[in-house]
């Protein structure tokens, strides 16, 4: 869940949920939620993608966003939802980003 993996006995997380767990001040006990229907949230989507052309550095705040696994399936990587899903995503920062 949320890109992490451990190395021995020590949990790492990996740079994009770490970006993203800062920005908004939490940590891997905290409840994260779904940015689009606030269930449970199981993944740190990249919204542009580099297979979708986004940038080669894809791992920035603006770029990351949690959701459940159905809105991954659902929306994630889908052209068709993906200024829906960055209109969301930027209000999401300006609610609950840290101050």
């Amino acid at each position: 869940m949320y890109s992490n993996f451990t190395i021995g006995n020590n949990f790492c997380m990996k740079k994009h949920t770490k970006i993203y767990f800062d920005f908004f001040g939490l940590d891997e006990s905290d409840f994260v939620g779904c940015e689009i229907c606030g269930a449970k949230a199981n993944d740190i989507h990249h919204i542009e993608a580099r297979g979708m052309g986004g940038s080669k550095t894809k791992d920035y705040i603006e770029n990351l966003q949690s959701v459940c696994r159905k809105c991954h399936l659902d929306y994630g990587d889908k052209t068709e939802f993906k200024e829906m899903i960055k209109k969301v995503h930027l209000k999401y920062m300006q609610i609950y980003g840290k101050k």
